[in-house]
Parts: structure tokens; sequence; C-alpha cells
């Protein structure tokens, strides 16, 4: 049953309040919501509350369970827009880019700045050095855009779902066959962060990479935004959108370039994180329908809330230790891409 906006909308800002408000106090260190009042007050103004206490949870909250939440909610409405656009290009509700391989090649490309940056920042010369930090989120981009552009090749070819999925596993395993090999010959500091990416996780969160991942969803997140009429005449097939003045291939550019953007600093801040842009837009569109004009910011939206509330099942499930969010979400997911499959089953015929 489709809601109105006024209904849907408030809906979700109550969930991703009430969400925000949880991430804050739940973890290791528990944490009162009075507390987490005092504490956020002492961080952002330290004179005003001199207590030893309040500066110890203000230290905790302003230094990792704010960006933390932050970067949750960040990268969850990047994966939540990138999962619905994706859908809009391949005109497909199984696509999505964790299963056509976007987030391997991403990976991949981030494993590459990982092992090689002293590499990389060697050639480049000290002149850009001062840049070194954008090495990580460019070569994610490049990894996925790549992948983008070969899956939508691969996988477009006649619409058909098989050809979909057997680009993803293709590229998936080509991704893993490089990831193995970089993990092969990286040094031990760099095997860890490998290792990490892969697991996807929030626990590196800093207001560097919330910055970043943020500009990043917004500038994407805008351009994207803008294009709606055209997704939605897109969503007709190619053809149509043609004929109804669209200009097909420009479109496409556009969409492979912002969703490896944006898919490329979600997987070099976060690592992987799978099934949230299966799932989010599949939930939209039950709620508020296919129009891209409402299904880009409530997939962005329904995203960051779901990733939020998936990170703090990760902190409580097995507390004091920590899940990691992409196994998470990978379980939730897992079981509704089964569903979908079982859905389409017809289409494999």
């Amino acid at each position: 049953m489709r809601l109105h906006d006024k209904s849907l909308l408030p809906t979700l800002m109550a969930l991703l309040l009430l969400g925000s408000g949880v991430s804050l106090v739940v973890g290791a260190m528990s944490i009162g919501w009075k507390e987490a009042l005092m504490g956020l007050l002492h961080w952002q103004w330290p004179t005003l509350l001199a207590s030893e206490v309040e500066a110890q949870y203000a230290q905790v909250l302003g230094e990792v369970r704010l960006p933390r939440l932050l970067l949750g909610l960040s990268v969850g409405a990047t994966l939540g827009l990138c999962g619905a656009v994706m859908q809009g290009l391949f005109r497909n509700p199984l696509a999505d880019p964790a299963i056509i391989g976007v987030s391997s090649g991403a990976a991949f490309g981030a494993a590459l700045a990982l092992v090689f940056s002293g590499y990389f920042i060697s050639v480049a010369g000290l002149w850009l050095q001062s840049f070194s930090w954008a090495l990580l989120p460019l070569c994610a981009s490049v990894g996925a855009g790549f992948a983008t552009w070969l899956a939508y090749r691969l996988g477009n070819r006649g619409r058909s779902v098989v050809m979909m999925l057997l680009a993803g596993v293709a590229i998936t395993a080509v991704a893993g066959a490089g990831l193995g090999l970089l993990q092969y010959i990286a040094n031990d500091s760099a095997l860890r962060d490998i290792a990490m990416w892969q697991l996807g996780s929030l626990t590196g969160a800093s207001w560097s990479a919330v910055a970043l991942s943020t500009v990043v969803l917004f500038a994407a997140g805008g351009f994207l935004w803008r294009r709606h009429g055209e997704l939605n005449a897109l969503l007709l097939g190619e053809a149509e959108a043609s004929h109804l003045g669209v200009d097909t291939l420009r479109l496409k550019k556009l969409i492979i370039l912002l969703s490896a953007i944006a898919m490329g600093t979600a997987v070099s801040v976060a690592g992987l994180i799978g099934f949230v842009g299966l799932v989010v837009p599949h939930i939209v569109r039950l709620l508020r329908g296919p129009d891209h004009r409402f299904l880009l910011p409530y997939s962005a939206l329904t995203g960051a809330i779901l990733l939020v509330l998936a990170d703090i099942l990760a902190r409580i499930l097995v507390a004091p230790a920590e899940i990691p969010v992409g196994i998470l979400t990978a379980l939730l997911g897992a079981p509704f891409f089964i569903f979908l499959l079982h859905q389409q089953r017809r289409q494999f015929v």
C-alpha cells in the first residue's frame, strides 16, 4: 500500500531521529540519555560543563560515536541512492552494487591503493603528496566505474536477469582473484586493512571520512535527482526515452560516473556493505511508488536509517564485542534476495 508523502516523510524522520539517538547511547561503554546530552554539550562547549565525567562522555561521543553515526548515515544513504539508480539503469529489480560486482570492483581499487600507496606517492612526486588522502577514494571510484561499465555492457543485453547475474558473478570473481593476489603480496598493515574492508565496518569512522562521504553524497545525489524525469523515461526503455527527447547515452554515462564516485567513496571509508542497495529501493517503491523524484531521496533516507539500525544491532548482539556491519547486512539481505529470485524465476525460462 502506497503512503502519501505527508505520512511517509514524518515516519522516516522519526525513525532517523530515534535510531540516531540510540546509536549514541549503545556500545561497549554504557551511556544514558541524560549523560549523552551532557557529554555532547561538553564536547561542543568545554567550558560550559567542567565535570570530569562529562569530559569522559564528551571524548567518547565526539571522537567515536558521533563520527560513526554520521558516517553510517552518509554511507547508508549512498548505498540506497546507488541501488535505486542502478535498478533504474538496468531496468531490473535485482540490480545492486554488491550483486553486480560494483562493490567488489571498488574494493579491488581500494586494495590497490592500500598496497601500492607508497609507490604511487613516490612516482607522483612531492607536489602531490598533500593530496595522498584522495588516493584511496580515487582508486576505489575507478574500480567501481569500470565494474559498472562492464556489468552494464555484459548484463544489459536483452535485459536478462541471467545475463546480469552472470556478469556480476564474473566481475566479482575477477575482483576476488585480484584481491587475493594483493593480499598475498601485501604487508601486515595493508593485509589487516584489506581484511576489514572485505567485512565492512564503521569502526574506523573519522571526521575526515564523514566530510568526504557527505560531500560526495550531496553532490552526486543532487545531480542525479535533477535527472529524475530522464530516469523515469529510461524505465520505459532506451528507444522510448530517446523518442521523448532523452539523450540516453549521455544519461547512462552520467549515471555510471556519479554512481562510481559515490560507491567508490562509500567503499573507501566503510568497506563492503552489501544488500542495502537491493532492499531499500524495493521498500520505497512499495511505500511511495517508482517515481524517481521521490524514489531517490527516500531511498537515501531509508538507506541511512537501515544502516544505522544494522550498526546498532552489530554492537549489541554480541556485546561487548562487535559484529562487522557488512556481515549483518548480508545475513539480513540474502533471504530478501532469495525471495526476489523466487519472484523472478519465470524470467529464467
